[in-house]
């Protein structure tokens, strides 16, 4: 069965769930914490005798902005999700459409905000029921990722379709949402009395507010045991504002818009909006950082088209110099030549000079070739015998189209070798390719042969054969240097590529003539493994 594929482990460290927090971080959350702690003693102490005027504009204020916040939030956490496929992550990413969606009814049942005195929905315990169905719920999603991002992979990732595993999430969130609201509402008369009025908090508030701050404390000491990521140290500092937020509710006035009260608003809303800072914060951080490598990127192709129009240039303008007085000396050789009496030693040194200006170019083009010279790959065992089949394969239609029999001699004593899989197979694929068109103006019978054989001393031999147009005696020493071509349309460095690869492995790379007819190439001295 075709299992769906996950995400690379080095991709992980780019997204905030992976990213491991560092000192930097630690100190900021620390800070966080103390100046919230700070905002609770100044709350709850010199200011607590202060009446506050109430602003009936808040609640729809606050409620707005902790929606939007924790919104945002899920839809990054759930683009976390598509690349990770965590289960985790989706948990928390629903933890976070839980408080969004909770958050309209608790509105709409709150006291005065549409209706005054009274709610649009329920009756007077249904807020405060919701409030802590609110935290408890969140919690209880907190304490789903802390449990899942270490469990075992085949629990801890997504095999399925990511969009129907969001989809199936909002709903499942949603339908829960909606089982809370109908206990809430629907059922408010049965719930323990909570508040005695639009305002004031009962003294049964305690009671049931301590087990909802226990389960946002278990949901921390998890998180802090399992802690290993960014996200992992912002979530405890959520989850430390939770369990502070239940008894400065209620301590020290038990009354809606008091100081203490409208603190309480202002840590929930930075709770909310805490994980949403800081992903935006690390995705801000990340594309600053892409945005960097494009740019090193576009700077390194640039300075290459740069180099290259440099190269160029010095080439035209150094090989413009022998080829000129190449051309020179031909001319002044030939009038020395076509004179009525021959001066034959000024001929000659003309000559000489064509020689050295030759000499010269030549020794050009090497250096050209020395300075696009890439970097040596690094070699690893393989088996040349795979290797030639394999490129056999390849090159398959080219000698079915021009009806070539193969005849493959392969020593079965072949050992491993050390090399680049990927030159030695340009090598074969070189050597095969300069056959295949030696033999396509030909007659006859036509047959590439291609041999390896391992010999006494442990050095292997490979041996490509045609029987082709063959190599002229004039051209056989010659065929192997730069830009010397016998094709009409060749460029002359296949066969000097080929040496370089097997210098490269300590060989030698030479040619012969073939009986008829034709010609074979032979490389040796590819380096074996010791056994």
């Amino acid at each position: 069965m075709e299992r769906t594929a996950v995400t690379a482990p080095e991709e992980e460290f780019f997204v905030l769930s992976d990213l491991s927090p560092g000192s930097a971080q630690k100190w900021l959350a620390l800070a966080v914490v103390l100046g919230l702690l700070l905002l609770v003693f100044i709350a709850a102490g010199p200011l607590s005798s202060v009446e506050p005027r109430r602003i009936d504009a808040f609640v729809p204020a606050y409620t707005t902005a902790m929606f939007v916040n924790d919104s945002i939030t899920a839809i990054l956490l759930f683009a976390q999700f598509s690349i990770l496929r965590s289960r985790a992550i989706l948990v928390i990413a629903s933890g976070y459409v839980f408080t969004a969606l909770i958050l309209i009814p608790w509105i709409l049942a709150f006291p005065g905000v549409f209706v005054p005195g009274r709610g649009l929905i329920g009756g007077l315990q249904s807020t405060s029921w919701l409030y802590f169905s609110w935290h408890a719920g969140f919690s209880m999603f907190v304490i789903g990722y802390a449990l899942l991002k270490d469990a075992d992979p085949d629990k801890r990732l997504w095999r399925g379709t990511v969009g129907a595993a969001i989809a199936l999430s909002v709903a499942l969130t949603a339908v829960v949402v909606l089982a809370a609201a109908y206990v809430c509402v629907a059922l408010e008369a049965m719930l323990p009395g909570v508040v005695l009025d639009s305002l004031r908090l009962s003294p049964l508030w305690p009671y049931v507010g301590a087990p909802v701050a226990l389960v946002s404390i278990v949901a921390l000491v998890l998180l802090w045991i399992r802690q290993r990521s960014m996200l992992d140290l912002w979530l405890m500092v959520v989850m430390f504002l939770y369990a502070i937020e239940i008894p400065l509710s209620y301590y020290p006035t038990p009354v809606r818009f008091s100081i203490d009260w409208y603190a309480v608003r202002i840590i929930g809303f930075f709770s909310s909006s805490l994980v949403l800072i800081v992903m935006l914060y690390e995705i801000t951080t990340l594309y600053a950082r892409l945005l960097g490598a494009v740019r090193g990127q576009r700077q390194e192709r640039e300075a290459r088209l740069v180099t290259g129009d440099a190269v160029a240039a010095t080439v035209a303008h150094e090989v413009k110099q022998p080829l000129s007085g190449m051309i020179t000396s031909a001319d002044a050789g030939l009038r020395f030549l076509n004179r009525s009496i021959p001066d034959l030693e000024e001929a000659k040194e003309a000559f000489k000079q064509i020689i050295a200006g030759g000499h010269r170019a030549a020794a050009l083009i090497e250096g050209i070739r020395t300075i696009f010279k890439k970097e040596d790959r690094k070699r690893a065992s393989l088996d040349l015998n795979d290797l030639i089949r394999e490129t056999l394969a390849l090159v398959r239609e080219g000698l079915a189209k021009h009806r070539i029999l193969v005849e493959a001699e392969l020593d079965a004593r072949q050992p491993q070798v050390t090399g680049d899989r990927i030159q030695l197979q340009q090598l074969l694929v070189n050597l095969i390719t300069n056959a295949i068109d030696a033999m396509t103006t030909v007659g006859g019978s036509r047959v590439l042969s291609v041999k390896s054989k391992v010999h006494d001393d442990g050095h292997v031999t490979v041996s490509v054969a045609d029987t082709g147009t063959g190599i002229g005696p004039q051209d056989i020493d010659r065929i192997f240097n730069p830009l010397f071509t016998t094709k009409p349309d060749g460029m002359g460095m296949g066969l000097s590529i080929c040496r370089s690869i097997v210098e490269a492995h300590d060989g030698r790379l030479w040619a012969a003539p073939n009986t008829p007819r034709g010609a074979i190439f032979h490389f040796s001295s590819i380096r074996s493994v010791s056994t």
